[in-house]
């Protein structure tokens, strides 16, 4: 499944088109407050500016009505912060398909860069128009995705403007490349013991992900509030624990399915309220009282899970353990975070919550790789295609 990147292509004076994820938070005075995005793309950002080429970034920001500008979401602030991390010359059209745009695109010199305005300003984008995309595809020779996080969504900018550019060089950019490797490429063929830890609140939510990996697989690890519904299928007492009763039946099948590879809880750090102050209890699985809720694994899972991890060879997280945000709850997050850190393993970080605990804990740069996309993470793990990635040239 390897794709070429865009390390792979000539691009000196060659107008590169390439969607990038800088769907940043703002506060609300327009300011940025976290540019992790940004600064994760600047490898591939620098590999096109520094061979010579011409740079166009499109992304999108937040969740605009797609009727037309709307001042809180403007690119604007994205384009200052990169100018600030950049020695080259950054643009911003005000546009994202018309004369501005259109006229900054044909001006760029080498090694100079252009920020478009928000994609998700005009409709055509999410509902991926053929003319909105074939525009786009004109303004360039080059076209790059390095914007896993919407990989999964068959929108203009990821689906529409690679078909429109059929005979021109079409690559993924270095974060991209770096997620077909690890979500992919090692996950099929991993190095044994390989170990995964599945958390998270629905079963129905994680289950083809699960069934992927316990076909390749030695252990499933399981936490977070979908425990209670593996419990409940197994007869146990979850007391008022979120669970999802129409997922009893996905459980069910789960556990016979993954026979003598599925790992479950043992014990349960449980409260009376949803709160760091309620009264607490450590209980065996299955054996919440009924005024009380599971929150946390126990402190014996807690050291049973890091047990299996310290000799695994291949680690994929997705999904915290338990209410992570909020001590004592996040104990059993920190104990699995910590082994994996620990363990030497090529480790596999899904997106959103799980990356969101690896970086609180401070642990992100003791792990192999973080994804940078939580949907598009998990159903790469399930194994499916990616339309805005099949499209790209194969290495």
């Amino acid at each position: 499944m390897a794709k070429k990147t865009i390390a792979d292509v000539d691009v000196t004076g060659q107008r590169v088109l390439m969607r990038v994820d800088f769907n940043v938070p703002l506060d609300k005075s327009g300011h940025i407050t976290d540019d992790r995005r940004i600064r994760m793309a600047l490898p591939s950002i620098e590999s096109v500016l520094s061979r010579g080429g011409r740079l166009i970034l499109m992304s999108h920001l937040g969740r605009p009505k797609g009727k037309g500008f709307e001042a809180e979401y403007s690119m604007k602030p994205v384009a200052a912060r990169l100018q600030e991390l950049l020695d080259g010359q950054v643009y911003f059209a005000n546009d994202i398909v018309g004369d501005d745009a259109k006229s900054k695109a044909a001006k760029l010199n080498d090694g100079e860069t252009l920020v478009l305005e928000n994609l998700r300003f005009d409709a055509r984008e999410e509902g991926n128009g053929a003319d909105f995309a074939q525009t786009l595809a004109a303004m360039a020779d080059i076209y790059c995705n390095d914007a896993f996080g919407t990989c999964h969504r068959e929108h203009a900018s990821m689906v529409g403007v690679p078909q429109a550019m059929q005979k021109k060089p079409k690559v993924s950019g270095f974060l991209v490349g770096k997620e077909i490797k690890y979500l992919t490429d090692v996950i099929e063929n991993p190095e044994h013991p390989f170990v995964a830890i599945m958390g998270g609140k629905k079963v129905s939510d994680k289950i083809q992900a699960i069934r992927k990996i316990l076909e390749t697989c030695d252990q499933v690890l399981i936490g977070g509030a979908m425990a209670y519904t593996f419990s409940l299928a197994q007869g146990g007492k979850v007391g008022k624990s979120y669970v999802v009763q129409d997922d009893v039946p996905l459980a069910k099948e789960l556990l016979e399915f993954g026979k003598g590879k599925l790992v479950l809880p043992v014990d349960t750090h449980c409260g009376d309220d949803f709160s760091a102050t309620c009264n607490k209890k450590i209980v065996p699985a299955g054996a919440i009282p009924d005024d009380y809720q599971g929150l946390d694994i126990g402190p014996e899972t807690s050291k049973q899970y890091a047990a299996l991890i310290k000799n695994a060879k291949t680690i994929v997280w997705n999904g915290p353990m338990g209410v992570f945000e909020m001590p004592p709850f996040d104990a059993g997050t920190k104990a699995v975070a910590q082994a994996v850190a620990d363990s030497g393993a090529t480790s596999i970080i899904g997106g959103g919550d799980s990356a969101a605990a690896i970086e609180q804990l401070g642990f992100a740069d003791r792990v192999t790789h973080v994804s940078t996309g939580g949907g598009a993470s998990l159903q790469m793990l399930e194994g499916e295609k990616f339309v805005a990635v099949e499209l790209l040239d194969n290495a």
